[in-house]
């Protein structure tokens, strides 16, 4: 069977839940081999193998974390030539796309980005999007070269499914473009506690009908309630009532989570165009007439202040 590489989203030998979700998907179209690189990459072998990868590439060198992506396209590109893969399998975070883009153009294939579900072909792999605001949902596969392919999170369910995991040293020379730019600074991101917006299997989002900054501690509290990741609007975002780093829409971040909550959205096309492949929707807006309705799997026609302290005082009774 052919090997399909994937590429470790890890933080100092953590794996995270997008990458094992990849292993689950490129089990169905080959063997898994992962490429771990960074600190702590040997200390993915283990979590890495549990979920199917026959080998584990590592790499670990200081322009990883001193320099933006080229270093990691450099390693692809050297493991895409170790191997000959099937497919080379990458997250769709914004790193991600850039190092998949990146790495399509070195090695002239084809590219597809923010699948959303894969499976073999006769031509090999066949990738689900979902298109136009997911108005439409498309199969496509590459026809050049070895496809490079980027997978939104939560498009598959996590599979243990033990494997070798066998440990080898990836031989990498890295480019001239690779410490063309370096990074000067860090600061380290505010923790709320809360899951990645993009990665949580639940999402409660506010709109333009929270009505102002001091409101979105409701949406907190039903958020928190559930484990949930909180979302925003364009609206509520422009309007500053919540940081722009948790919009949910076209111009934002695009969710799929099993279940989303949105509470005073009236759903836009902005809005659709980040949440529609949910698997399932929940609605609380006043406006019967709204457009998030057409959408829902069920919805609340209701003043979100009154609803949603209801349902969070509920969810919190019936945890016990």
């Amino acid at each position: 069977m052919a090997e399909v590489l994937v590429y470790v989203d890890h933080v100092d030998g953590a794996v995270r839940k997008p990458t094992l979700e990849l292993l689950t998907l490129a089990r169905r179209i080959g063997e898994p081999v992962a490429v771990a690189l960074g600190n702590g990459a040997a200390d993915t072998a283990a979590t890495l193998a549990e979920h199917g990868a026959v080998k584990v590439l590592t790499h670990e060198a200081s322009e990883y974390a001193e320099y933006l992506v080229v270093p990691k396209v450099d390693a692809l590109q050297a493991a895409v030539e170790a191997v000959s893969p099937a497919a080379v399998l990458v997250p769709s975070s914004a790193e991600g796309k850039e190092i998949a883009a990146r790495l399509a153009l070195r090695i002239g294939s084809g590219i597809i980005t923010d699948a959303v579900d894969l499976e073999a072909g006769d031509e090999g792999p066949v990738a689900t999007q979902s298109v136009f605001a997911a108005s439409f949902t498309t199969k496509s596969r590459v026809s050049k070269g070895t496809p490079v392919i980027t997978v939104k999170p939560n498009s598959a369910a996590v599979e243990a499914a033990p494997a070798a995991g066998s440990v080898e040293a990836l031989d990498v020379s890295f480019s001239a473009q690779a410490t063309g730019t370096k990074i000067t600074g860090r600061t380290p991101r505010e923790s709320t506690g809360r899951p990645e917006l993009t990665e949580a299997a639940i999402v409660v989002s506010g709109g333009r009908g929270v009505n102002g900054a001091e409101n979105f501690s409701i949406i907190e509290a039903l958020a928190d309630s559930l484990g949930a990741a909180v979302g925003a609007s364009r609206a509520a975002v422009d309007a500053g009532w919540y940081p722009h780093t948790n919009q949910v829409g076209q111009t934002g971040k695009s969710v799929s989570p099993q279940l989303y909550i949105a509470n005073g959205i009236s759903g836009a096309i902005q809005h659709r165009a980040g949440m529609q492949t949910s698997k399932t929707i929940v609605a609380v807006n006043k406006d019967a007439e709204a457009p998030i309705f057409d959408l829902v799997d069920y919805g609340v026609v209701g003043d979100l202040f009154d609803v949603v302290p209801q349902l969070t005082e509920e969810i919190k009774t019936r945890k016990g």
